[in-house]
């Protein structure tokens, strides 16, 4: 038996008519810059996420990027993060000339800490910058205090969580602004690159919208050095078909979620912790396990797909060196690199798919 970490041809056999379809529209009217299908994709996006405003980027690292240089963070200014990340949270802080500041990460939901942001805060500190990751939110009340007490932005970084939530309340929405990827492997994934990011703040949704076509308002007239952040109609149309699916896949993400929960019970296998306060949807399936790389290389003898998000902490990264940190400096990050594992967790996996990776993995471990 082959089980692939994500299997999107599956996902995309449910919908090929309808995707088919909708970019061929698109297609027909030959409005390939911008248009309706952008806008509709725009209105319906902040709505899942309880927001007024959604603006469409051309990937979540250019949604990320579009909010720093909206809010004015550049060059002198610090952004505090966890260095438990995808590279581009902390690649867009540097493109936009500020400073990295890294604190720790909870070592049971992979999240910053809140704990330790107070003390990473100084007068260039310009915004806090939480990963939802894995599809579970961070503790924003905590975070948002901070930010409060220190008059900071708060830019959620949920990548991998759209229509999570922390409370009740919906990823993106708890802080100044919200950015969401649609890379493929998301739970809500396009046929490309594309992104968004949503706010309640008015006169910051004006200012993203210029500063993602240029900096130009009107046309040809430039105020601010924006960027080419635009959101592709193509994308637009073929999400605008899967955004209904969006809570039926998360859901079938939780069910085989809870289904490696029980098979991994009284084992040495650690499974997802999910915060009482959250409701995950499970980008992705990790674990935490001793000897992590021997069940990485027999996971993949018996064909069956996994990956370690992330390998190495942010920190010690080659291109990030100047900032002077160390082996050690942020333990928790440091030791879950060496431990996490991700397993396939997509709707479509079938039972004796997940008997076998459950099965495979035991029969290695015990």
């Amino acid at each position: 038996m082959q089980v692939p970490l994500l299997d999107l041809k599956a996902q995309y056999a449910t919908i090929k008519d309808e995707v088919l379809a909708a970019v061929s529209e698109v297609l027909e009217t030959q409005r390939c810059i911008g248009g309706p299908k952008v806008a509709e994709l725009e209105q319906k996006i902040a709505a899942v996420s309880d927001c007024k405003f959604a603006v469409g980027a051309s990937s979540g690292t250019d949604a990320i990027l579009n909010s720093l240089m909206s809010l004015d963070i550049g060059c002198g200014d610090e952004v505090i993060t966890t260095p438990f990340t995808f590279f581009a949270t902390i690649g867009c802080i540097a493109r936009a000339g500020a400073k990295p500041v890294f604190v720790d990460i909870d070592p049971k939901t992979y999240n910053i800490n809140p704990e330790l942001i107070e003390a990473a805060v100084t007068e260039k500190t310009k915004a806090i910058l939480p990963v939802h990751l894995y599809g579970q939110m961070a503790d924003m009340d905590a975070i948002v205090a901070s930010a409060k007490k220190h008059n900071l932005a708060v830019i959620e970084d949920a990548a991998q969580s759209i229509s999570s939530t922390y409370k009740g309340k919906k990823a993106g929405s708890c802080g100044t602004v919200g950015c969401f990827s649609f890379f493929p492997s998301k739970n809500l994934g396009g046929i490309g690159d594309g992104g968004m990011v949503v706010t309640n703040n008015e006169e910051l949704y004006e200012r993203l919208l210029i500063m993602r076509n240029h900096g130009s308002q009107p046309k040809y007239y430039h105020k601010y050095v924006g960027g080419n952040f635009r959101l592709d109609p193509i994308q637009a149309a073929a999400l605008l078909v899967k955004l209904p699916h969006l809570d039926d896949w998360s859901a079938a993400r939780r069910k085989n979620a809870a289904y490696y929960n029980e098979k991994f019970a009284q084992t040495p296998v650690q499974t997802p912790f999910i915060s009482p306060d959250c409701v995950s949807i499970y980008n992705q399936y990790i674990v935490r396990v001793p000897k992590r790389d021997e069940l990485v290389a027999h996971l993949q003898s018996k064909n069956i797909g996994c990956e370690i998000y992330y390998p190495v902490t942010m920190h010690l990264q080659e291109c990030f060196a100047s900032l002077g940190y160390k082996q050690g400096d942020f333990p928790e990050s440091e030791k879950a690199a060496k431990e996490v594992m991700a397993l396939p967790i997509y709707p479509e996996l079938t039972d004796e798919m997940k008997d076998f990776v459950a099965e495979t993995i035991l029969e290695k471990i015990n």
